[in-house]
């Protein structure tokens, strides 16, 4: 399940309205014996579904076997026909689940149509891990709005530019790089046209050759700007967009993005988190101080006007990036 998952990773940003969803057939001679599973990922839309890849490719030594996939095999017609009829023409054995779909179209029917036909299903193998990979996914399909991921970049003492305006670079290219990786597994790009105007930003993926999360000219996020890009900007073509920001996310989430990147400004940064808008932060600390009170801070406008109504989120996880240390914040859970 767990190479499944890796698998499903690499396609991040290239399957939507569709899930990201890894799959691995296991022949029945092979259980132990990696190097003889069949391993593959979703297509982007209109393509065969992670489930169809592998059978495809184990062809007839998928008779018997086992498949691992990361979502419940769908049992509609869509683009494409119904997994469940290919995993039950296949002849495969056993089905391993990490998840059920929480989409109205599969939840649970998937699972049933195999068990009715006698497969052995088995649901919920690794299924946090799974859970976490697949969060976009079930944000959207539950509220019809993409998973906003907010992206900032500070020092230590917490600013993003000089007074000047300068910025460019505070943090590494380890961090730069890993930051190419969120636009990368991400539907839409989102910056103010005041960031626009400041830094001009291309706002695509720059990677280098080989990395699994490089992108190509047409494999791109969409780029999207919160009011008008000046005539000549390098983010055009974009969305240009107004309008309150959770009209904007219906938008998008219409438009079958599941998962955006806001990069700023700061006045952004601040309207997504003031409105309680942010699924995941994810902030790159460079070991670099200002050392004063006028550099730009992470956030243009007020803030919590006592230490009782001060915003606390959850640490999910702190990573070493070169000389820099990238920390993702989830959001406090709702009250129960």
């Amino acid at each position: 399940m767990l190479r499944a998952v890796e698998a499903a990773g690499w396609v991040q940003g290239l399957t939507s309205p569709n899930p990201w969803v890894g799959a691995v057939l296991v022949p029945p001679a092979a259980a132990g014996s990696p190097s003889a599973w069949f391993t593959g990922a979703t297509a982007p839309p209109g393509g065969p579904h992670a489930e169809v890849a592998v059978l495809t490719a184990a062809g007839a030594r998928a008779r018997g076997g086992t498949l691992y996939v990361t979502l419940e095999p769908c049992a509609h017609h869509g683009r494409t026909p119904p997994c469940t009829d290919a995993v039950l023409a296949a002849g495969v054995a056993r089905v391993v689940v990490g998840m059920a779909d929480p989409d109205p179209l599969v939840d649970g029917r998937g699972i049933a149509a195999l068990r009715a036909a006698g497969v052995q299903v088995e649901v919920g193998v690794a299924a946090d891990v799974v859970a976490a990979q697949l969060a976009p996914y079930v944000t959207h399909r539950r509220t019809g709005r993409p998973w906003v991921v907010l992206k900032l970049a500070a020092t230590l003492d917490g600013r993003i530019a000089a007074p000047d305006g300068t910025s460019r670079w505070i943090t590494s290219e380890e961090a730069r790089a890993d930051a190419h990786r969120l636009r990368a597994v991400s539907d839409a790009v989102i910056v103010g046209a005041g960031t626009v105007r400041a830094d001009d930003p291309s706002l695509t993926v720059r990677l280098p050759e080989g990395d699994p999360l490089a992108r190509g000219p047409g494999e791109q996020p969409a780029r999207v700007v919160l009011g008008r890009a000046p005539e000549g900007a390098a983010v055009l073509p974009a969305l240009e967009l107004d309008g309150p920001l959770e009209t904007v996310l219906d938008d998008l989430g219409s438009r079958g993005m599941v998962q955006v990147l806001v990069e700023g400004g700061a006045t952004v940064a601040h309207d997504f988190h003031a409105r309680a808008l942010v699924d995941r932060y994810v902030v790159y600390l460079a070991p670099a101080l200002f050392g004063g009170d006028d550099a730009r801070p992470l956030f243009a406008g007020p803030g919590a006007p006592s230490i009782g109504a001060l915003w606390r989120g959850e640490v999910h996880s702190v990573t070493s990036l070169g000389p820099d240390v990238r920390v993702e914040l989830a959001p406090p859970a709702p009250p129960a």
